[in-house]
């Protein structure tokens, strides 16, 4: 049986990931600081932990996964203004935790990545699609861009498995 990490995973679109897996029969780890997630969201057949992705062992709580399902960030662009170091740290070095962590797996990262890294003009402009010049103008953005740089560095170098998804609009 494949076991997946969502991370994230008592978020809107994590812990529909969570019962999308579960329902294919993966074996599913969680893992979500509830700082905007729901812990009523988490299905209770996921292995879930309430941490944070800076400083949890995964390893230590999952062993070894095949895949890792990465919607865990710091979201919303204004507030990324506010604070663009906690924004930094979340989005960035724990995306990096979490490349380390797949390489040593050999796992396979879904990243959700978000259309602002197309800028504002971008957004205005639709249809658009993945040629489109990328533009970001705000820390979130900048951070999801470097984060997808730092997907296509590590498979280069570490032939990292991944797929980038570029959300536009989610509603609950």
């Amino acid at each position: 049986m494949k076991k997946v990490l969502v991370t994230g995973a008592a978020g809107f679109i994590g812990s529909h990931i969570v019962d999308e897996a579960l329902s294919y029969g993966y074996e599913v780890c969680g893992i979500d600081n509830l700082s905007t997630g729901k812990k009523e969201n988490i299905n209770s057949k996921c292995k879930f932990i309430g941490g944070d992705i800076l400083s949890e062992d995964f390893e230590a709580h999952f062993g070894k996964v095949d895949g890792i399902f990465h919607t865990a960030a710091l979201a919303r662009i204004q507030p990324s203004f506010n604070s663009p170091v906690k924004y930094h740290s979340t989005n960035v070095i724990g995306t990096l935790r979490l490349i380390e962590y797949a390489i040593r797996c050999n796992a396979k990262i879904v990243f959700s990545s978000s259309s602002s890294v197309y800028g504002v003009k971008g957004i205005l402009s639709m249809p658009i699609d993945e040629e489109y010049p990328l533009n970001p103008s705000s820390p979130y953005a900048l951070q999801k861009r470097f984060c997808e740089q730092y997907l296509e560095l590590f498979n280069r170098f570490y032939n990292l498995r991944y797929v980038t998804f570029r959300y536009f609009n989610v509603y609950v």
